[in-house]
């Protein structure tokens, strides 16, 4: 009986320890990156590349704020890049004309992605994966259409103004927009029945629905969302680099899918933070900003950030199990 007390103790602390390094691994990964890009290269911990940082950053983290909503409902968005291309040449060609206003076309065409995707997954019962392969090979091909390969580019300067320009100490004002993202996208998640229903949605389809919870619409909606954030950051990058692209985007899901779940947002669904995929924005963010520094090529860069993934994957796995056993 004594023996039987023991072990139980000794299992519930080994699971104790393995949580903690699961929940502050990201944290761990960061520091340790900063410090080593740091002895490597003293360019990298300055102010100045503090706000590159904070500018490359945009993008991934307002698309991460979408998927993280897709990902804890249990599924998958792979049209991330190309739902942000061709809301980002809906805004350029809508620039001349709407001029600030064209925000509502990045809004519009990325909702319109999103309900899609979610039509066809949800409704149509094509498996989330297959789904988004699709409309991403789709809408990438609109995106060629459109562009005929030749960059649009944006001349308007008031819309440059807003959407790039710099405000107080120097900070962009897309470091703005994101922060004001990141607090909506935090109090749908926490604060709302909708954020409770994607828990509950992902956590099990089955339990969900036997709560109440529609869970087509829940799903569905993961998706308009997501899609939404999608257009935002398409928006903001065309904004950025003065032009929208037929290339932009190209292989741009893969950072933010791994800034997901790098965060503690397993693949498997039901758990997960806002705070979190901020965390995991960071550390690739970061990494990437180190590697460039160092002046690794692109080839390498993507077999570090592979690794990482599988590495992020297995973790959060593991993390789910143990949820699982309590």
């Amino acid at each position: 009986m004594g023996e039987n007390k023991a072990m139980n103790k000794n299992t519930l602390l080994n699971r104790m320890k393995g949580k903690a390094f699961r929940d502050y691994f990201p944290i761990i990964f960061l520091l340790v990156m900063c410090i080593a890009f740091g002895f490597m290269n003293d360019r990298f911990i300055s102010w100045r590349n503090f706000t590159v940082i904070l500018v490359q950053i945009v993008t991934l983290l307002v698309s991460g704020m979408g998927l993280t909503f897709v990902i804890m409902a249990g599924s998958i968005d792979l049209s991330v890049g190309s739902t942000l291309a061709l809301a980002a040449v809906a805004t350029a060609l809508t620039v001349p004309k709407w001029g600030v206003l064209s925000f509502v076309a990045a809004l519009l065409v990325g909702a319109f992605c999103g309900l899609v995707n979610g039509i066809i997954f949800a409704v149509g019962r094509v498996p989330s994966f297959i789904a988004t392969l699709g409309t991403m090979t789709v809408t990438r091909g609109i995106v060629l259409i459109l562009t005929e390969g030749v960059p649009i580019q944006i001349t308007d300067q008031k819309f440059l103004e807003v959407f790039s320009g710099k405000s107080l100490f120097g900070i962009p004002n897309t470091a703005v927009f994101m922060v004001i993202i990141i607090f909506i996208s935090w109090v749908v998640l926490e604060k709302t029945p909708f954020g409770k229903e994607i828990r509950a949605v992902g956590g099990g389809e089955r339990v969900a629905e036997l709560a109440g919870i529609k869970v087509t619409k829940v799903k569905v909606l993961s998706y308009v969302w997501a899609g939404t954030m999608f257009g935002i950051a398409g928006l903001l990058q065309c904004a950025r680099v003065l032009a929208a692209t037929a290339t932009l985007g190209e292989g741009f899901e893969m950072d933010v899918i791994t800034a997901v779940v790098v965060g503690g947002t397993p693949m498997s669904g039901g758990v997960g933070s806002i705070g979190g995929t901020i965390l995991g924005a960071f550390v690739i963010q970061i990494l990437s900003n180190g590697m460039n520094m160092m002046g690794l090529s692109p080839y390498l860069q993507s077999i570090v950030k592979g690794t990482i993934l599988v590495l992020a994957v297995f973790i959060s796995i593991d993390r789910k199990k143990k949820t699982q056993t309590k």
